[in-house]
């Protein structure tokens, strides 16, 4: 069942996806399951161990790939995903976490209903300029610190998760990963600017209408609750740590750099080639990180919270994932010769056009549980992959790619990588963060309703 192909995987050095089953996805499944379990079932076990966990479930990927395809097939695909996907990934979640952490937001300010909106606002308009993770990071202790004294503050976290982490990032290639992949295949800068303006708006007024509401009822039931001294009184708030902004842009500079810049020179690392652009914008960014740490005041980082144990997390569970999804990926890639490809077929209406619908549902189911960007890659290629005519008479179906990558990102936890620092971050500072399947309780309450209105709406 899992070994067909394996002598045609041998020739090119490539998984033959058409020819995988399902049985593939075992470990991706396996490490999902651990991930949600694991910190509500065997909470101390899991804290101790989850590396060796991801690990084990990595292990049953790479070792079936090199006895089904061979080891250089096997190592050219793991390492393909680790040296041009997950290091670039880790190394801007380092940076961003790192230079965010030297700013420090300080004073505080009561969370009240409209504070708290206000502050959402703020984050996911910010999302589009520095990006969800930047954003996240620099936003997400503030928030927790004004709602310290709350009783119920969890969903501050899981509405900040929503709105700042995922959606409000859908407006430029800087917000988050699969709109830079597009940029990077030559979909214009604005582009996404001027085609998801109404999707983005009408999302994100939705949720935060409905975080205003639950907030108001919230904080009317806690008026006659017990008072909970408040470990950070309200003080006057003073932004500290500036030297960090130029930084952050120095980031974004790096960024843009690698798509614009295009001198034709790669290198090749065990089989993989990886090219000079993408080197340089990863050694500026890792620099620019590191000169973080010298630049920024140890009192701001102490007041911050600050520490290395949610992206150490963040950094082994996502290096089990970016391993475990290798077969899938290469299964979705195989179109409709693959095991996936009744999905794969409800993407083209009977009359051979796209179906927007089905791009933008079946795109943000995906990216709910895989990395969004390669599957944002995946349905990209799969509408026809020419950035020309996408953004052009195809401008419907590259919208619904687009919005359905970014905006379910929020579904889970592991949709998107400031989903779980943020998570973690919380749950580190002391709020009742709900498990795998909690936290998917309130996205399938609050996002899946949303979601539905906005795809019939726009691409139905």
């Amino acid at each position: 069942m899992l070994f067909p192909g394996s002598a045609i995987a041998a020739e090119n050095h490539e998984l033959p996806g058409a020819t995988m089953s399902l049985w593939w996805a075992l470990p991706f499944v396996g490490l999902l399951l651990s991930i949600a379990t694991g910190p509500l079932l065997f909470h101390h076990v899991w804290e101790q161990h989850y590396g060796k966990v991801t690990a084990f479930w990595a292990a049953l990927v790479i070792v079936p790939l090199a006895i089904a395809f061979g080891m250089p097939s096997a190592a050219q695909a793991v390492l393909h995903a680790l040296l041009t996907e997950y290091m670039s990934f880790i190394i801007l979640l380092f940076a961003l976490f790192t230079i965010s952490g030297g700013i420090l937001v300080a004073g505080n300010i009561h969370g009240t209903p409209l504070v708290n909106a206000g502050l959402l606002l703020i984050g996911a308009v910010l999302a589009s300029v520095i990006g969800t993770t930047g954003a996240s990071m620099i936003l997400i202790r503030p928030i927790l610190r004004a709602n310290d004294n709350r009783p119920f503050n969890a969903h501050v976290a899981i509405f900040f998760i929503f709105l700042v982490s995922n959606i409000g990032g859908s407006l430029t290639p800087l917000g988050d990963p699969p709109l830079f992949v597009g940029f990077l295949r030559g979909v214009d800068f604005f582009w996404t600017t001027t085609n998801l303006w109404r999707e983005t708006l009408f999302v994100g007024g939705i949720v935060l209408a409905v975080f205003l509401a639950i907030d108001i009822i919230l904080h009317r039931r806690e008026g006659g609750a017990p008072k909970i001294k408040d470990p950070t009184p309200d003080t006057k708030v003073r932004i500290r740590g500036l030297a960090n902004l130029p930084l952050l842009a120095g980031v974004i500079g790096a960024i843009l750099l690698s798509a614009l810049w295009k001198p034709g020179v790669s290198f090749s690392i065990l089989g993989v080639s990886l090219e000079l652009q993408d080197l340089m914008r990863d050694a500026i960014i890792l620099a620019l990180a590191f000169l973080s740490l010298r630049v920024s005041y140890k009192s701001h980082r102490e007041a911050n919270g600050f520490n290395w144990g949610p992206i150490a997390e963040v950094a082994k569970l996502f290096a089990g994932i970016f391993i475990c999804i290798v077969p899938v990926v290469a299964i979705l890639k195989a179109g409709h010769d693959g095991a996936l490809a009744p999905l794969v077929s409800l993407v083209t209406s009977a009359s051979g056009q796209p179906n927007d619908l089905a791009y933008f549902w079946l795109t943000g189911v995906l990216s709910s549980f895989l990395d969004n960007a390669p599957t944002y890659l995946v349905f990209f290629e799969l509408a026809g992959g020419d950035p020309r005519h996408l953004m052009s008479e195809f401008a419907s179906t590259l919208a619904a790619i687009s919005a359905g990558a970014v905006f379910m990102g929020a579904n889970t936890y592991i949709g998107n990588a400031p989903n779980f620092m943020v998570y973690a971050i919380a749950r580190h500072r002391g709020v009742k963060m709900p498990g795998f399947f909690g936290y998917m309780a309130w996205s399938g309450l609050v996002l899946i309703p949303t979601f539905l209105i906005a795809g019939f709406l726009f691409f139905g």
